[in-house]
């Protein structure tokens, strides 16, 4: 039986669409709770010390879409990709969108580094934030309004890989009091996913580490 480990923090968008493939496979798996990113021992998990991290009998994955990939290849029922081989590359290239363009920009380190090397003040680092959201955003809502079939989630009438990565992306922008009234079709997509579970217990506040108010 595979055994698998989720090193990660309730506040992590990478680690949240990593919770929402589990679920959506319906994988048992244990919550690893990181205390923080300088964390000598999950330095020698994941030597560049970012989340998430799977262990998976012993082994470790790094980095979410090779994780997903994994899962993908490791469990393929349910699936987390359309069988068209077209909508298989346009939902990789929506999930891309998110997590190589638009996630790296509002991790805390690079918001640090504006703030206390570049010297950006709040109002100016939330503007930079808003003005790449919207970027990655307004691509991604035409590439949904421009599909000659109209699905109930992204690529599908089920919830997949690009779904998973769009839901904690929505979150970070709602976050950053960002205006998301210009993506329509962004919104019914994560309108129809926060009715799912696997949605739900991937959330933030449903994590062990969440904190109590």
């Amino acid at each position: 039986m595979t055994t698998l480990r989720l090193h990660t923090r309730y506040q992590n968008s990478a680690g949240q669409r990593v919770r929402i493939v589990l679920n959506l496979k319906g994988l048992r798996y244990e919550y690893v709770a990181i205390p923080s990113l300088s964390s000598p021992d999950y330095r020698k998990i994941n030597a560049q010390g970012l989340m998430p991290a799977l262990e998976i009998d012993g082994r470790v994955v790094t980095q979410s879409m090779a994780i997903m990939e994994l899962l993908e290849e490791l469990f393929p029922e349910p699936g987390i990709l359309p069988a068209d081989p077209l909508l298989r590359a346009e939902s990789r290239a929506f999930a891309n969108v998110i997590t190589s363009d638009l996630h790296p920009i509002n991790n805390n380190r690079i918001r640090r580094y504006l703030g206390d090397v570049l010297k950006a003040d709040e109002a100016e680092i939330r503007a930079w934030y808003r003005h790449w959201l919207s970027e990655a955003l307004t691509s991604l809502e035409l590439q949904l309004t421009r599909q000659t079939t109209r699905f109930q989630f992204c690529f599908a009438d089920r919830p997949g890989l690009a779904d998973a990565c769009l839901i904690p992306q929505i979150d970070n922008a709602r976050r950053f009091e960002c205006d998301l009234s210009k993506y329509p079709r962004l919104l019914a997509v994560d309108d129809e996913c926060r009715k799912l579970e696997a949605f739900i217990q991937a959330a933030p506040q449903a994590q062990p580490d969440y904190p109590v108010s």
